[in-house]
């Protein structure tokens, strides 16, 4: 990235691909995040550090809001790249962070490959892809139950599978893959031999 000359005085302005960019946060972990049009936003700032509050407008950007608890909420109407400022509070002090929301337009995707052979007692790898959705956006991928995974075996949150299956037999685990807060619960089959 870039720093964009200030003009007039103004501040700085970071730029990625001839967008502006928040300049990184100091009370926050993540201050820009992807969602997608029409789909209702269920995220949560993470502060640095414990025991802070949020303060923000009614309305941090279209369509989205955010409570004392740093819970954002509402459904994005409109795609495009907009930036919000909310009040980060610990005690009687606050600090104003800028926040970056990429609402992407709805695309439909479908999950790839769900279905993984491989044999006890060598490696198993794979990796659950989506098709579709938006271009340039990675999907996350999370078990919802863990103790259904063959005995040995991980998928990451990229979807990567990785790891030793100890012992045959097919298997059903549950997964939910999102792609900028678009999810979905799939089935992922592994058929050990």
């Amino acid at each position: 990235m870039l720093p964009a000359l200030p003009s007039d005085g103004a501040q700085a302005i970071y730029m990625a691909r001839g967008l502006p960019v928040a300049t990184p946060s100091d009370r926050l972990v993540e201050d820009t995040f992807y969602v997608t049009e029409g789909i209702e936003v269920a995220r949560q700032l993470l502060p640095v550090e414990k025991g802070v509050a949020f303060r923000a407008a009614a309305e941090l950007v279209p369509g989205i809001g955010v409570d004392a608890a740093g819970r954002l909420y509402g459904t994005p109407d409109r795609a495009g790249t907009y930036a919000g400022h909310v009040q980060v509070c610990a005690g009687q002090s606050c600090t104003e962070e800028r926040i970056t929301f990429v609402v992407l337009r709805n695309v439909p995707w479908d999950p790839g490959v769900l279905t993984f052979p491989g044999s006890a007692g060598r490696p198993l790898t794979g990796r659950i892809q989506i098709k579709g959705g938006p271009s340039g956006v990675l999907p996350t991928v999370s078990v919802t139950n863990h103790d259904a995974l063959p005995h040995g075996v991980t998928i990451g949150p990229d979807g990567n599978i990785s790891g030793v299956p100890t012992a045959a037999g097919v298997t059903r685990v549950p997964v939910r893959i999102c792609v900028a807060g678009n999810c979905a619960g799939v089935v992922v089959t592994f058929i050990v031999v």
